[in-house]
């Protein structure tokens, strides 16, 4: 097995770079989570993540999303966006619809054909957080979800704030 950065540094005194200790722990979680959901994917149903995420994003929003703001949900540009959901339309899982009020304007949503197959691969991928995450207590889950919302907010403080539109 690699060594990660974060492993790399476990000899550091305890005091000594705790922050980049942190923040390393949490990108090899990450890491590894993601790796092996990307690898489930694509073993158990020939697909990936960004296919998964951007069914995930139309599930969430029946009357449908723009490329705009799937390509904002997702955060990546319109040109992967539509690149994928030209392969999915083309497969049968989603639709363009004009915007009601605005012909011009498109939506893309699931068909019914994409909410089963999103069903199907969303149970999946449940069981597998759910085994992953297994050897973590529900009380430690709690813990680590509080700390992980007062290390959101610590890291949204920090940065500086959005231009005004």
């Amino acid at each position: 097995m690699s060594v990660d950065a974060e492993t790399a540094l476990a000899h550091a005194p305890p005091g000594h770079k705790d922050e980049l200790r942190l923040w390393l722990r949490l990108l090899t979680c990450t890491t590894l989570i993601e790796g092996e959901i990307r690898s489930r994917l694509r073993r158990d149903f020939d697909t990936t993540l960004p296919r998964f995420d951007l069914l995930a994003a139309l599930d969430r929003a029946p009357e449908g999303l723009s490329l705009g703001e799937v390509s904002r949900r997702m955060m990546v540009s319109n040109g992967n966006v539509t690149g994928l959901a030209a392969r999915l339309e083309a497969e049968g899982l989603i639709e363009r619809r004009a915007r009601p009020g605005d012909r011009r304007a498109q939506l893309l949503r699931l068909t019914a054909k994409g909410r089963r197959e999103f069903a199907r691969q969303s149970a999946a991928h449940e069981g597998w957080i759910a085994e992953l995450l297994a050897g973590v207590t529900p009380v430690e889950r709690g813990a680590l979800f509080r700390l992980l919302g007062h290390t959101k907010i610590s890291v949204r403080n920090a940065l500086p704030p959005e231009p005004s539109a």
